[in-house]
């Protein structure tokens, strides 16, 4: 009975292991990242045609480009886990724990680029480059670089993470859209508020880890600042999808709606701030992404049906 007993929890025990592992290497990949990354991906797909788009591209340019994306966020939890290790924020992801070994995490990326470009490749070379380069950007020159060197890192390693709404065009069309490049206006200006939002609340772990966030470099009063000009930058710019005639009226009382509520977030945040206020800016931002791409969507169908 005992060495039932022992067998039993050694058995619960070796499963108990494999499953953080397998939940380890999911950390890895920033899922949730790379889910909001695919939506917008997806929407930049349904708005390059007038009907559905194509099955292929979209089964194989979601998995290659979310593959990708999962690749990318690998190598920067690779890069900088020595950094992670030092903040509050990330100090528990499995590299900075020590958890999953270097080399293992490597190859594990590796593994996800190959079979994200691969997949890309079955639809057109110029949509696997462009994710490429996009991952380039993001666990190379944002993570190794920009980041540490400049106080606008996030504003120029912004545009890696605008692309898919790009990829997700080329995906189907094989070719590049003006329209697309409005999509990737929207993601790159929506990208310093939201994150510098994160980054005041969190001052001191940047501080900490000696990385130069804005807020460490000019102080929380300018980046209250900084982050009230973007949103309302992030209006206007939301004005060209229905200024250029890519989108309608649903599009323009919806984004007009979300987008003034970004500023009404970010107005506070620099006039009547209160603790958790930037916290709370940082989580509408990310509601505020998924819903102005859901609209998009929308407001898509519905010229098309109608």
């Amino acid at each position: 009975m005992a060495k039932v007993q022992l067998a039993g929890s050694a058995s619960l025990k070796i499963t108990r292991h494999r499953q953080r592992v397998w939940q380890d290497y999911l950390t890895m990949t920033k899922p949730k990242v790379v889910a909001m990354l695919l939506l917008t991906a997806l929407v930049g797909m349904c708005l390059a045609v007038s009907g559905i788009p194509p099955l292929k591209a979209v089964v194989f340019g979601l998995a290659g480009i979310g593959l990708q994306s999962a690749a990318a966020a690998a190598f920067n939890h690779v890069l900088d886990r020595r950094f992670d290790a030092k903040m509050a924020r990330t100090h528990h992801r499995p590299l900075a724990k020590g958890r999953i070994e270097t080399p293992k995490a490597v190859a594990f990326a590796s593994v996800l680029m190959v079979a994200g470009f691969a997949l890309l490749w079955q639809l057109n070379a110029l949509t696997a480059w462009l994710t490429f380069a996009s991952l380039i950007g993001y666990a190379v020159i944002y993570t190794v670089w920009l980041k540490h060197a400049t106080p606008q890192n996030i504003v120029i390693g912004g545009l890696a993470g605008a692309a898919p709404p790009l990829l997700g065009w080329t995906a189907v069309t094989g070719q590049l859209d003006p329209h697309a490049l409005l999509l990737v206006m929207l993601v790159f200006t929506w990208t310093p508020p939201h994150f510098w939002a994160l980054a005041i609340h969190r001052r001191d772990d940047y501080a900490k880890a000696g990385i130069p966030m804005l807020p460490v470099t000019h102080g929380i009063a300018f980046t209250k600042t900084m982050v009230l000009l973007y949103t309302v930058l992030l209006a206007l710019v939301g004005l060209l999808p229905w200024l250029t005639g890519m989108s309608g009226a649903l599009y323009l009382i919806g984004s007009t709606v979300l987008n003034l509520g970004f500023v009404a977030y970010a107005a506070k945040l620099k006039f009547a701030d209160s603790p958790g206020h930037a916290w709370a800016t940082f989580k509408y931002s990310i509601w505020h992404l998924l819903a102005l791409f859901v609209v998009l969507l929308a407001d898509h169908w519905l010229q098309a049906w109608w």
